[in-house]
């Protein structure tokens, strides 16, 4: 039986991610699936959930960070879908990556726009499929 943390986290994880959060807790069930767990319950159980800001404002920072850290473009890929699911637009996003330049530097910054540029390509020819 999960938590009522785990439960939460899911709902608010499907509501962000959709299917590319479905795709990491998958990935970590048979090597890590307490992680996985953590990963529901803490983030978005706990911290996603809570109610000083909207779940674009959330994502806004959330794709800021991870642009900044420069280490993160797995993540950071996931975040674009989860901050354009939630309503960003991507103009916000590149705006996003530009203004990572004044404070992480240009490579954080140029590294973001080609992760945000896989995604914007990548959601082109889902949605050219189903067309």
């Amino acid at each position: 039986m999960k938590s009522d943390r785990y439960l939460t986290g899911w709902e608010k994880l499907a509501e962000i991610d959709g299917e590319q959060g479905e795709k990491v807790v998958e990935a970590l069930k048979d090597i890590a699936p307490d992680f996985a767990d953590l990963l529901i319950e803490f983030p978005f159980g706990d911290v996603y959930s809570r109610p000083g800001l909207d779940l674009k404002s959330r994502e806004i920072a959330t794709v800021a960070a991870l642009t900044a850290m420069g280490t993160a473009q797995p993540q950071l890929k996931v975040h674009i879908h989860g901050a354009l699911n939630v309503g960003c637009t991507r103009q916000e996003i590149i705006e996003i990556m530009i203004q990572m330049a004044v404070y992480a530097g240009f490579p954080a910054a140029l590294n973001g726009v080609f992760a945000a540029k896989e995604v914007f390509d990548q959601r082109d020819a889902q949605a050219s499929q189903t067309e």
